[in-house]
This record gives C-alpha cells, sequence and structure tokens, in this order.
C-alpha cells in the first residue's frame, strides 16, 4: 500500500524529477504528481508524491521536511484525503 505525500513551499520551476529524484533516497517513489494552473498551465507551487510504504513516507517526512530545495524549506506532511466534490454542505444553491 502506498502512502501519499503532500510537498509545499516548491518554487513555479519545479519538475517531477527533481522531486523523484529527492525523495528517492528514502524508498521507492510510486508516482509524482505536480500541481498545475488550469488555465496558465503553470506549477501551482506544490505537488503530491506517493511512497511505496508508509515507513518510507515516515523516513521522508523526516528526512525532507524543512530541506531547502531552490532556495525554499520544502513541507513535507502526509496528504489529507480528498473531500468529496458533490458535498458542498451549506454552500450548496437551492431551486425556488
Amino acid at each position: 500500500m502506498s502512502a501519499r505525500l503532500y510537498v509545499g513551499n516548491l518554487t513555479h520551476e519545479a519538475t517531477e524529477e527533481e522531486l523523484r529524484a529527492a525523495f528517492a533516497p528514502c524508498g521507492e517513489v510510486s508516482s509524482v504528481q505536480v500541481v498545475v494552473d488550469r488555465y496558465s498551465g503553470r506549477p501551482r507551487g506544490f505537488a503530491f508524491v506517493s511512497m511505496a510504504t508508509e515507513e518510507q513516507a515516515a523516513r521522508a517526512i523526516a528526512q525532507l521536511n524543512g530541506t531547502v530545495v531552490n532556495g525554499r524549506p520544502l513541507r513535507v506532511t502526509e496528504a489529507e484525503r480528498r473531500r468529496d466534490r458533490t458535498d458542498v454542505g451549506d454552500a450548496r444553491i437551492q431551486k425556488r
């Protein structure tokens, strides 16, 4: 079972290859997704990295959180589960 990590405070020039190389010493990197703006196509400054195991993810957090990459300290944490977009609660528009 893989463990998904949130990686924040990235430069807008960060690439999947750079992140894969940074996380590889901590274990097997299953996937890397640099989040881009849907309109401009530019990176938004954060990414998600999936490690092969929970232990490798914990190692990555311990070793990389706060590490300076391209002049910025990375923020590496466990990724929160994505909320269901259909559940908008009070923001729901009601028909009259």
